[in-house]
Order: C-alpha cells, then sequence, then structure tokens
C-alpha cells in the first residue's frame, strides 16, 4: 500500500490515505503532492504560501483528472445518490466562499500597500494620509479576523467511509484537499494580519530602527513584513523616522511586498477558477 502521512503545521491532524495495491498514477501523483506539502518548510511568508497553492492546484488537477477514468465513473453511476457526493459538492462551495473572502482581502491589502508606495514616493508627505493608511489597515484587520473566526468554524464533511475501496479513496481524497485548502487560507489571512500584541508598538519603532544595516524582511523584531510596514508607518507619523535612508528602506520593503501580493492575488483568482471546475466537474458527474 501507499501512504500520504501529510501534517501541514497546524495542530489538526490529516488522515492517512489507503490506496490499492494496484493504483493509477493519478493516485500517485496525488501522493507525491501531499508528501511535497508536508516537506515545505518555509511556511510564515508570503512566498512559501503562494508555493503551497501552486502545489494545491496541482492536487484537484489530480481530482479532475480522476473523475475522468472510467471506473471513477463506474463508482458515480453505481452511487450517484449517495450523502458524500452531496457533501463534497457542499464542502466545494465552502471553499469557494472562503476564497472569495481572501480575494477580496488580499484586494483591499494591496489597494494599501499601493496607496502607501505614492504617498512614499511624494517629496512632501502629509503625516494625515498615513493615518488613512492605518485606518484602512485597521479595518482590514478586522476582515481577517472576522474571516479567520468563520474558517475555524468550517469543517470539511466528513466522509462516509463504510464503503468498496475505489469510494474510500475518492471521497478520502475529498476531504483533505479540502481540509488543506482551508489550512492554507488560514495561514495566508494570519500573515496579512501580522501584529505583535506581546510588545509596544514603539518599543518596536526603537528596535527596528537600531541596525540600518539589517533588511527588513529579516529582521526578527517584528512578526512579519506587514507589522514591519505598520511599525514603520507609525514612526513616519510620529516623526521618529526623518533620514532618508530609513524612508528608502520601507520604500524597498514596500515594493517587495505588493510584488508579493499580486502573485498572490494571481494564485487566488486560479484557484477560485479551479474550485469551481472542481464542483462543476461533480455536479455533471453527480446528474449522470
Amino acid at each position: 500500500m501507499a501512504a500520504s502521512p501529510l501534517r501541514l503545521r497546524t495542530h489538526k491532524h490529516i488522515r492517512k490515505i489507503s490506496l490499492p495495491s494496484e493504483s493509477h498514477p493519478l493516485f500517485r501523483r496525488f501522493d507525491e503532492q501531499l508528501s511535497k506539502l508536508r516537506s515545505s518548510t518555509c511556511s510564515s511568508t508570503l512566498p512559501s504560501i503562494r508555493s503551497k497553492m501552486d502545489v494545491l492546484q496541482d492536487l484537484y488537477d489530480c481530482i479532475d483528472d480522476m473523475f475522468l477514468l472510467s471506473n471513477t465513473q463506474q463508482v458515480f453511476a453505481k452511487e450517484c445518490q449517495e450523502k458524500w457526493v452531496e457533501d463534497a459538492l457542499d464542502g466545494l462551495l465552502m471553499l469557494l466562499d472562503a476564497c472569495a473572502s481572501s480575494k477580496n482581502i488580499i484586494s483591499e491589502t494591496k489597494e494599501d500597500i499601493q496607496g502607501l508606495v505614492s504617498m512614499m514616493r511624494r517629496r512632501r508627505k502629509d503625516v494625515s494620509e498615513f493615518g488613512t493608511y492605518f485606518a484602512s489597515r485597521k479595518n482590514v484587520k478586522k476582515l481577517i479576523q472576522k474571516s479567520l473566526k468563520d474558517l475555524k468554524t468550517k469543517k470539511t464533511p466528513q466522509a462516509n467511509l463504510d464503503k468498496d475501496q475505489e469510494t474510500v479513496v475518492i471521497a478520502t481524497m475529498m476531504k483533505e484537499v479540502g481540509s488543506i485548502t482551508l489550512a492554507l487560507f488560514q495561514s495566508l489571512l494570519s500573515h496579512i494580519a501580522g501584529g505583535s500584541k506581546s510588545q509596544s508598538r514603539w518599543s518596536l519603532v526603537s528596535k527596528l530602527m537600531q541596525n540600518n544595516n539589517t533588511k527588513p524582511c529579516q529582521s526578527s523584531v517584528v512578526a512579519n513584513e506587514f507589522e514591519e510596514v505598520d511599525v514603520a508607518v507609525l514612526a513616519i507619523i510620529s516623526e521618529k523616522i526623518s533620514k532618508s535612508n530609513e524612508i528608502f528602506k520601507v520604500q524597498n520593503l514596500l515594493g517587495d511586498m505588493e510584488s508579493e501580493i499580486r502573485e498572490m492575488e494571481k494564485v487566488l483568482e486560479s484557484l477560485f477558477k479551479r474550485l469551481i471546475k472542481t464542483r462543476v466537474s461533480l455536479l455533471n458527474m453527480h446528474g449522470h
């Protein structure tokens, strides 16, 4: 038997998938992609989250290709009224809602960053404009907290596994990929929220600017680049940052963030379309 001992860096344990001894290459590919996700290490940065989402899309490709197999279609022809199929459809709809919420938050975050970049490029910087960024950022954080709360209550439907081996494999694959998708949405939103509540922001501002040679994205003082920008903007507002090289450092960080946000936006849009395609494929099979 082949096995997929995937465990993302969450508190949830993801069940192993047992496949037939003579499994189709698609199942082995699915298994390999699960292992790839498990072996990923840098899970706290946007590039690593984006990379995992790319792998996730290949898992959905495997499932879509699996739907085209003759033995899979026979399973659906035999069990078209099974509750686990309805549950899988509901699960995909839930994931589409979660993906749409994540897309909206990413879009608002991109607009905030672009607005801040525009402000930073001006020779004359109006402090009130930086305050506008903070007000918008605060609103985004509220949206993130609400979305994270909603995601914690969402669970992919429990598959009814008291079936033949083929049905067990299909139902379990759908459940596992759904659980992974939810976990990645949570990782993305938590990263964008940033925020370290254990230290005062002004203390972070002081430490952040101690070493001009340290690249912002490598700082261990703050949670991530989003918090680092928040702290730096606070310092600008309070005029604690006056040196042009410090402002230039923040501008460089914003440029990198804007690029990553654009890429993440594309990945989420692609994933949204992939979820729609998978659900349509399942609906078509369920209807025949």
